[in-house]
């Protein structure tokens, strides 16, 4: 009698049809900035009753976004630097440090560039007066500009005109009429595509209030002025001070997706407490003994509360909470703050 030949069981989906099991429905979420599905499993669950905290230093190390799009981008601005004479670095004027990426000078070499300090009409006007005298002691070329108000855009031409004197004079005396070419490179959600729309008057480029809307180069014109090139933001691998991770997220430059936004939003409430007491009583009708000798979950918990996020058995809805808390400070709501200063 002729041996049976083994045969191996069908396959489909990576398992054996006898030992296959139905998969666990999970909730998908899609990351804005890199169009990669999300499992919800992905994010750190908590205990229901678990109210601490990770520590400041626990947290930060864990915020490192470095999806592969930027790597990209990266590579993209360095082969595009022979095609421009200046670059604008946009950064953030709430973070004026954080926003600043380290590697700047490595990433431009020996090309000129100016400092754009964006969204100051969301920043603590005095110690923005701080920053603007550091910078002049430094001998810098910052302007701090709004997109939203119109501050300090007109002084953007000018002071590229200025740095590229030399090489447009030289064009002029060779009868070559060429406008300058700038590249504008930054933090993601640092503004670049709306401050490229106040520029020109017109919607050119694409701007969403997000991390990593931008996505490819975009070159355009202000008429007359300067030709922008508009890039992807980008971050960088690694920060090495805790503080800059954290305050990236707290402006929104970090996608929310990735984020424990609950333990994001109790850090923010601290420092919020500590540097701007007075705002976060106003915004959200706290008492003084709401805020002394208090955890920042506490302080978070009477937030919500006050604002009615409460779920069954009257427990605060700490993601509602977490979501309103980042959201009023990332538009002005609670006030105009600066989280850091000269040092």
């Amino acid at each position: 009698m002729a041996e049976k030949k083994y045969k191996k069981p069908e396959k489909k989906y990576g398992f054996a049809k006898q030992t296959a099991k139905p998969f666990r429905k999970r909730k998908i979420l899609s990351d804005s900035a890199t169009g990669e599905k999300l499992s919800d499993a992905r994010r750190p669950k908590k205990k229901k009753d678990e109210k601490k905290v990770s520590a400041p230093s626990e947290l930060a190390k864990a915020i490192q976004w470095f999806p592969g799009h930027m790597t990209k981008a990266i590579r993209d601005i360095n082969e595009s630097l022979s095609y421009v004479d200046i670059a604008i670095e946009l950064c953030d004027a709430r973070i004026p440090t954080s926003s600043r990426n380290p590697n700047i000078s490595k990433i431009l070499g020996a090309k000129p560039y100016i400092t754009v300090m964006n969204k100051s009409a969301l920043a603590d006007p005095e110690k923005t007066a701080l920053w603007k005298k550091y910078y002049d002691n430094e001998e810098k070329t910052v302007i701090f500009t709004d997109c939203q108000t119109g501050a300090g855009i007109n002084e953007i031409v000018p002071a590229i005109k200025r740095e590229l004197k030399e090489k447009l004079d030289a064009y002029e005396k060779k009868g070559m009429k060429r406008l300058p070419r700038a590249m504008i490179l930054g933090v993601t959600n640092s503004g670049k595509s709306t401050l490229i729309n106040r520029l020109c008057g017109s919607k050119k480029a694409k701007a969403e209030d997000r991390a990593g809307v931008t996505r490819t180069q975009q070159w355009v014109t202000v008429e007359g002025s300067v030709e922008l090139l508009d890039t992807p933001g980008i971050l960088w691998p690694k920060f090495n001070d805790e503080n800059v991770g954290l305050n990236l997220a707290f402006t929104g430059a970090i996608n929310d997706e990735i984020l424990d936004i609950e333990e994001i939003a109790v850090i923010l409430c601290r420092i919020l407490a500590e540097k701007y007491p007075k705002l976060l009583k106003n915004r959200y009708k706290l008492e003084e003994n709401d805020l002394e000798d208090k955890m920042p979950f506490e302080i978070f918990e009477k937030i919500g509360r006050n604002r009615g996020f409460l779920m069954s058995k009257g427990e605060v809805d700490t993601l509602r909470c977490a979501r309103m808390l980042l959201d009023e400070f990332r538009s002005g709501k609670i006030g105009r703050i600066t989280l850091e200063i000269p040092e």
